[in-house]
């Protein structure tokens, strides 16, 4: 595994005050998962992009890169990107359903189809790795408090829409 020359993270460098904002602990923790994951996926020469799309195909093939990129959360431009190197990799395959082309839907290959039996494992493991220390009882309650902040947000969101209120995309427009 190649040594990372960004900035490393440990307990000492980036302590963290019991009353840190909750905002920026869950960055950090959502930063931490992805970049833990994203090692384990690097011996497999799969990124952590190509791996959102792995898992969502991995559940339901055939789907539109519009549909990709509303389950994903990502800009349509992206997918696209992502989607084009994945074929490149025969990872998936992109089919029209009918003869005019104009739509078409994306399909894992048998290579990208049997990397599920090497790759979950990978994602389980950092999860393993980031309850460490806490017993079911702490993690069932911790699930119920992230989900319900979760929820929150998206009403929140919701709210801030219906008074019209929008954001821009931070990339191109789909």
């Amino acid at each position: 595994m190649k040594a990372d020359t960004r900035e490393q993270s440990t307990g000492t460098q980036n302590a963290l005050h019991a009353d840190e904002r909750l905002a920026h602990i869950v960055r950090l923790l959502s930063r931490n998962f992805r970049r833990s994951l994203e090692y384990r996926l690097s011996e497999h020469k799969i990124s952590f992009g190509h791996w959102i799309f792995l898992r969502i195909l991995w559940d339901e093939e055939g789907l539109s890169q519009k549909e990709l990129s509303r389950r994903a959360g990502l800009m349509e431009p992206t997918v696209h990107s992502a989607i084009s190197k994945m074929e490149s990799l025969d990872l998936v395959v992109k089919r029209a359903p009918n003869p005019d082309k104009r739509r078409q839907l994306v399909y894992l290959t048998d290579k990208g189809r049997s990397l599920r039996a090497d790759l979950i494992p990978l994602a389980e493991e950092t999860n393993r790795v980031a309850v460490e220390g806490l017993n079911e009882k702490e993690l069932a309650v911790m699930r119920r408090q992230l989900l319900k902040m979760i929820d929150n947000l998206n009403r929140d969101e919701q709210l801030l829409v219906q008074q019209g209120l929008s954001i821009e995309p931070t990339r191109g427009k789909s």
